[in-house]
């Protein structure tokens, strides 16, 4: 049965829809209401707190941490300052991805990673010959996402640290409403401005409390994982499960993937000393991957004429969709990919998609065909290859002066 989690003590009595689900072992919320949209709009236009205490948390630590870590992942992460972070995906000795997350060196011998899977007995397998000490803090460590607009604005009274100072993924070891220590790193699952506050559990309700009182005047809410999927594609995040499987999981190589077919090859860093899966993926870059990730536009025109032929409004549910749909060459004849995560945007009033396509059609502005099935029928909309992030406020990155929080 899945478990609590520290802050379940709040969030569950919040959760009027009763929509839960399964976390890495952890109950968490799907949505606070019956649908998403109030939370949505929150991290949008105001601020969204989210429970991310169900992710895994390993540190760390000893003279060889930094050459261990760039061993694990495919990201030159031994480099790195005290108070960087990093993001970047982890492969197995064949170049297949097995996970994605982040690399925070919180001091010269010390880094913290992040994972959506256990991977203890990865860690302690390819330990042999390092001298590091491996903690699991996955329980000894709750999190909570202070994301949007206006969540500098929420924390900064709250935070001993001068949030003004904190750039894009760095973290600090500081203090929280006077006395509890935290850790508080500007990163996030959402594409916006946000920051993530890591803390012992008995600390959790006391810091949650804190903000809600500080947060709700300003428009703060709770906000759970259905509102988190529509954001996260909005920002063309990945996700490991949905837009691609970890090769542990896999059954045939046809569903394995490299980090650049996974569209992670932005995280990988060749040109370093050995790291596991490297010469994979230096014969696999000099051939070419076989399949991209690529972000999609559906014709939203072409959606409505196809419910208006039924007689019909266009009918979209309010959350994100993960099931696999196909994706056709520009004749819709040949089957050349398929979706794996779509939604409507309420903010860039767009239909987009993720999608797993030959790499020969993921060019920039190219035209496919995408299955639609309005009343059972299956039918093809045009989808245009475009850039992502479909979003990407320069807030997320810049310091947001102070007038421009107070509007």
């Amino acid at each position: 049965m899945p478990s609590p989690t520290p802050f379940s003590a709040r969030t569950h009595p919040l959760c009027t829809s009763y929509a839960f689900k399964e976390w890495a072992g952890k109950v968490a919320v799907r949505a606070y209401d019956t649908h998403s949209e109030r939370e949505y709009t929150a991290l949008r236009h105001t601020a969204g707190l989210l429970d991310v205490s169900p992710l895994y948390k390993y540190d760390i630590h000893g003279p060889d941490a930094a050459v261990f870590a760039s061993r694990l992942w495919c990201r030159d992460v031994g480099a790195m300052k005290t108070g960087a972070v990093r993001y970047s995906a982890m492969a197995n000795s064949d170049g297949q991805c097995l996970d994605d997350g982040t690399i925070s060196r919180l001091g010269p011998l010390h880094f913290r990673f992040t994972t959506s899977e256990p991977w203890m007995h990865w860690w302690h397998a390819h330990s042999r010959g390092f001298n590091v000490r491996i903690e699991d803090m996955t329980e000894r460590l709750c999190a909570l996402a202070v994301q949007g607009p206006l969540a500098r604005r929420i924390l900064r009274p709250l935070v001993a640290w001068n949030l003004d100072k904190m750039r894009f993924f760095r973290i600090r070891q500081t203090t929280f409403v006077g006395d509890i220590p935290i850790t508080i790193s500007r990163t996030g699952y959402t594409g916006d401005l946000g920051y993530e506050l890591w803390m012992a559990p008995e600390h959790a309700i006391q810091v949650w409390d804190a903000i809600v009182e500080e947060g709700t005047p300003l428009g703060l809410e709770p906000v759970g994982l259905d509102a988190l999927d529509v954001v996260r594609i909005e920002a063309g995040f990945v996700l490991q499960g949905v837009d691609y499987l970890s090769a542990r999981h896999c059954i045939t190589d046809h569903q394995r993937s490299t980090p650049h077919e996974a569209g992670l090859g932005w995280t990988v860093d060749l040109d370093r000393d050995p790291f596991i899966g490297q010469d994979a993926i230096a014969q696999e870059v000099k051939r070419g991957p076989a399949w991209a990730i690529v972000g999609l536009e559906l014709d939203w025109a072409e959606i409505e004429a196809l419910y208006t032929a039924e007689g019909l409004p266009p009918h979209l549910a309010p959350v994100a969709c993960r099931s696999a749909v196909p994706i056709y060459d520009a004749a819709g004849h040949n089957q050349v990919g398929q979706v794996t995560s779509s939604v409507w945007s309420p903010l860039l009033k767009r239909y987009l998609a993720l999608g797993q396509v030959f790499s020969s059609h993921s060019v920039m502005g190219a035209k496919l065909r995408v299955e639609h099935t309005p009343e059972f029928r299956r039918r093809h909309v045009t989808a245009r290859v475009v850039e992502t992030p479909f979003f990407d406020p320069e807030r997320k990155r810049s310091v947001v002066s102070k007038s421009r929080e107070k509007a």
